[in-house]
């Protein structure tokens, strides 16, 4: 038995459901998991939560913690602007992972407003959205496509300090 320390848990992880990115059937990879010993893993799929359902129930039935995420598109200005921005995929990516049911239900917000009043090629939303919906949730911000990672390489290139804002 691995000691609780010592163990590894996938939190940035796509789905069938990730379309074009995601080559991971919900039942093999929680076989996967579960073959591996591992007790926990989330399932962060790009601008949705398709696969949420039926990952958590495989999950559960394996005897996995399923920890339910998406991999959010946070738009560079508006969620209801329409321009180009420059940003690849239209959206700044990031992790966002429901620690408990008031994250599930912000989480399951979030997605929605993204479709509904965000889409320009992505599902997005913006950081006002975020600000009012974020209890309960944790953000992981570690993808070379995030917010952070666009600033810093702007901020190489350009030497402009308002990129550290």
């Amino acid at each position: 038995m691995i000691a609780p320390e010592d163990q590894f848990v996938h939190l940035h992880l796509h789905s069938e459901y990730s379309l074009l990115d995601g080559g991971n059937r919900v039942d093999r990879l929680v076989s996967r998991v579960k073959q591996l010993g591992m007790t926990a893993v989330a399932v962060t799929d790009h601008g949705n939560l398709f696969g949420a359902m039926s990952f958590y129930s495989a999950a559960r039935s394996a005897g996995i913690k399923p920890i339910l995420g998406c991999e959010a598109y946070v738009a560079p200005g508006r969620r209801t602007d329409r321009v180009t921005t420059g940003v690849m995929d239209g959206g700044f990516h990031l992790v966002l992972l429901a620690e408990n049911l008031t994250g599930w239900r912000n989480l399951l917000y979030l997605a929605s407003e993204a479709y509904l009043t965000g889409f320009y090629y992505k599902p997005r939303m913006d950081h006002d959205l975020l600000r009012e919906h974020s209890a309960g949730l944790i953000a992981i911000n570690g993808h070379l496509g995030s917010e952070i990672a666009h600033h810093l390489v702007e901020y190489e290139k350009t030497k402009d300090e308002a990129h550290y804002r």
